[in-house]
């Protein structure tokens, strides 16, 4: 019975070895120095952009909260329509 789980340990490990043994490395950003800089330029945008998308859903919530609060929407709510 030992001897099953001692050859049954050293099976997972020598499986989980190749498991984690490590990967051949794959560039992942373009090796010239030119390209590079516009990779990280367009990084640099596109979380610039993401901020700002973040700024200006931020002040309208404010802005409907603002709005709430002085009880306009209310008062909308109750103009008679023409029909």
């Amino acid at each position: 019975m030992i001897r099953k789980l001692i050859l049954l340990c050293l099976i997972i490990a020598l499986a989980s070895s190749k498991v984690f043994a490590q990967p051949e490395n794959i560039e992942v950003f373009p090796s010239a120095t030119y390209d590079r800089y516009i990779v990280y330029e367009m990084l640099a945008l596109f979380w610039a952009g993401i901020i700002g998308l973040v700024v200006i859903i931020r002040m309208k919530l404010k802005e409907i909260e603002r709005i709430q609060n002085m009880g306009i929407d209310k008062a909308e709510k109750e103009i008679p329509l023409l029909d």
